[in-house]
C-alpha cells in the first residue's frame, strides 16, 4: 500500500519547524491542552487581513481610503489587549496603515484571488493554505502570478525574508498548479512602514522549499508512528527551547518551555512593540 500523503498548511509545518513539542499539543494531543489568552498582536493583524479581504469586496467605485475606517470597525478584533485605551491607540496606529496602503491600490484592479485558497499534492504532501492575495501581472512571455503576504508586525522585512518564506514559495508552486501560470514571484507587504520585500523565485528554489517541507512531512509522520507504536510522546516530539518559548501558547504545560520569562497578551501591539506577526 502507498503511503499516506501528509495533509498540511503551512501553520502546521511552521509549528513542527518552531518546536515539535508545540505540534504535538496543537494537533496530535487529543484532547489538546488549553492555551492561554489570546494575543493582541493576532487580533490586530486579523483585523487588518479581514477589512483588507473586505476592501477588494466593495465595488470600484466605493474602493476609497474614505472606505477604510467603516471596514476596520467592522472587522476589529477586540481581544488581548491591555485596556480600552490601549485597544484605541492601536486601532488608529491600524487605521494609519490602512489608509496609506490603499492609497497604493489601484480601485479598479481586481487580484486574481483574495485569501484564496490554493492546493496541491506531491509525493508526501498533501498540502493546501490560503494565500492573502494573488495578483496577475504583466510578464515577458504572458501573464505571471505573484504572491502577497501581508505583515503587521513591528519589525522591518527585506528580501531575505521574502526569500527564505517556506509559505510564500509553497503558495507560489500550489498557485502555478492550480492556474498554469507562472508563478515566482512573492512579496511581503509591511504595513507598518509601507515597504515591500520582494523575491523572484527559481524552478530550483521553488522544489528545494518542497523538498523541506516533504522531509518535515517525513519526521512529523515518523513522530507520529513511533507515538501510536507506545513511545514516550515526549521523546518523539522534543522540545526546543528558545525565545519562542515566551510566545507560546502552551507554555504553562510544557516543562521545557515553563521556565521562560512570560509575556503579556498585548505586549507585542505596546510600544516599542515585540515580535513579528
Amino acid at each position: 500500500m502507498p503511503e499516506r500523503l501528509f495533509v498540511c498548511t503551512p501553520s502546521k509545518l511552521g509549528a513542527y519547524a518552531d518546536c515539535p513539542r508545540r505540534y504535538r499539543y496543537s494537533y496530535v494531543d487529543r484532547p489538546a491542552p488549553p492555551k492561554g489568552p489570546p494575543w493582541a498582536h493576532n487580533s490586530l493583524g486579523a483585523s487588518v487581513h479581514t477589512a483588507l479581504r473586505n476592501w477588494y469586496a466593495l465595488p470600484p467605485e466605493r474602493r476609497r481610503p474614505d472606505a477604510v475606517p467603516m471596514l476596520l470597525k467592522a472587522t476589529w478584533v477586540r481581544e488581548g489587549y491591555r485596556d480600552v485605551e490601549q485597544e484605541r491607540e492601536v486601532f488608529r496606529r491600524a487605521l494609519a496603515w490602512l489608509e496609506s496602503y490603499v492609497e497604493t491600490l489601484e480601485p479598479g484592479a481586481d487580484p486574481l484571488g483574495v485569501e484564496r485558497v490554493v492546493a496541491v499534492k506531491t509525493a508526501v504532501l498533501a498540502f493546501n493554505g490560503r494565500a492573502d492575495r494573488i495578483d496577475s501581472r504583466p510578464g515577458p512571455d504572458g501573464p505571471e502570478l505573484v504572491i502577497v503576504d501581508y505583515k503587521t508586525g513591528r519589525t522591518g522585512l527585506d528580501a531575505d525574508d521574502a526569500r527564505g518564506s517556506q509559505a510564500l514559495a509553497l503558495y507560489a508552486y500550489a498557485a502555478e498548479r492550480v492556474f498554469h501560470r507562472p508563478c515566482r514571484r512573492v512579496e511581503l507587504h509591511h504595513l507598518p512602514t509601507g515597504t515591500v520585500a520582494a523575491h523572484e523565485h527559481t524552478p530550483e528554489s521553488l522544489a528545494r522549499q518542497v523538498d523541506r517541507a516533504e522531509a518535515t512531512a517525513r519526521d512529523i509522520m515518523a513522530a507520529e508512528r513511533a507515538v501510536a507504536d507506545g513511545a514516550d510522546p515526549d521523546a518523539a516530539f522534543p522540545a526546543t527551547p528558545g525565545t519562542l518559548c515566551a510566545w507560546c501558547d502552551y507554555r504553562r504545560h510544557c516543562p521545557a518551555g515553563a521556565g521562560a520569562p512570560s509575556k503579556d497578551p498585548w505586549t507585542a501591539v505596546d510600544r516599542p512593540a515585540a515580535p513579528t506577526e
